[in-house]
């Protein structure tokens, strides 16, 4: 758990800067008016932001001219500090972190206990247990998505947290809080599955190619960075739908409208290839890929080398007491 942990914060630092950036061209670009959304995502889980006040002078709204993203990160630093590429930060902690725990240490736990039963088949214990440790921490962290976009889109505070719980509850039923759920898990589950597959085959034929019998830092670096390329190819139509669902929910939540009434993931995706063919379904393949590769390559490699870490505390301590 504290090596997941230590992953997930590593991975919020080092990825936020390059979303806070993207996002702000995107601004520049198409400025977001009052009531509209846009989903921000950091690495390691997405965000949907509601601009509730055009002259708000919040990070996703801020004025600027930038000429391309490296200006944008000199340009921000200059005007408004080193500080400022990690705005949005925070909600990132609050709600990624304890998702990252879950999943991660179930996935180690479910591993561990499919390859025993499944004997001859314990090779695909990965994909098996990857995809049931995302189903856990989606479903965890699913009515915590929504409630704080809830929050966010009117302008309420963390304090009235338990008002917003029962205002949900009590005009849409319990069921409202996992709304959205389904075109994540369509999203997620083939993804973890896959990821974790290829990751482990990868990280064993590196290990063997390098006659090693433990990982080293880079191996897992290496496996992380292409599964999770992969994967992020293969489930790409899935977070475009994912993407589209999210901003129209987030917009009824603005507008106080009940979330019934928007698309399910099938009505979403015909429309999508109505509208712009086949290929839009995979919108933002390059800034993706390299997000998530990035991602998954310091999560991974961080959570291996903080269980390595822990691990071989651990048996110093174990042989300590022992003597």
């Amino acid at each position: 758990m504290l090596a997941s942990c230590s992953g997930a914060l590593l991975t919020s630092l080092f990825v936020t800067p390059l979303d806070v950036v993207k996002i702000r061209l995107q601004a520049q670009k198409s400025p977001f008016p009052k009531g509209k959304c846009f989903v921000y995502c950091n690495g390691l889980m997405d965000h949907t932001c509601v601009c509730t006040n055009g002259n708000s002078k919040a990070w996703y709204k801020a004025p600027g001219h930038f000429n391309g993203t490296l200006d944008a990160f000199i340009k921000i630093v200059r005007r408004e500090g080193i500080k400022s590429l990690w705005s949005g930060l925070p909600p990132t902690l609050i709600m990624a972190v304890p998702a990252t725990v879950i999943y991660f240490t179930c996935y180690d736990q479910l591993r561990a206990a499919l390859r025993v039963r499944m004997g001859s088949h314990a090779e695909e214990a990965p994909l098996l247990a990857g995809a049931l440790a995302r189903v856990g921490s989606v479903t965890v962290i699913s009515p915590l998505e929504l409630i704080r976009t809830k929050m966010q889109s009117q302008r309420s505070s963390y304090r009235e947290l338990s008002e917003v719980i029962h205002s949900a509850v009590r005009n849409e039923g319990w069921r409202s809080l996992w709304r959205g759920w389904g075109p994540t898990l369509l999203r997620d589950v083939p993804f973890s599955a896959m990821y974790w597959y290829n990751y482990e085959k990868g990280k064993a034929w590196l290990c063997k190619h390098n006659n090693i019998r433990e990982p080293t830092f880079a191996i897992t670096f290496i496996s992380g960075a292409v599964s999770g390329s992969i994967s992020s190819i293969v489930t790409l139509p899935f977070d475009v739908v994912k993407t589209r669902r999210q901003v129209e929910i987030g917009e009824l939540q603005a507008m106080n409208l009940s979330s019934k009434a928007s698309s399910s993931t099938l009505s979403v995706m015909t429309k999508i290839v109505a509208e712009n063919g086949v290929g839009g379904l995979f919108v933002g393949f390059l800034p993706r890929v390299i997000k998530v590769a990035a991602a998954c390559a310091i999560m991974i490699s961080s959570y291996e080398f903080g269980k390595a870490f822990f691990r071989k505390h651990n048996q110093e301590r174990l042989l300590s007491s022992n003597t």
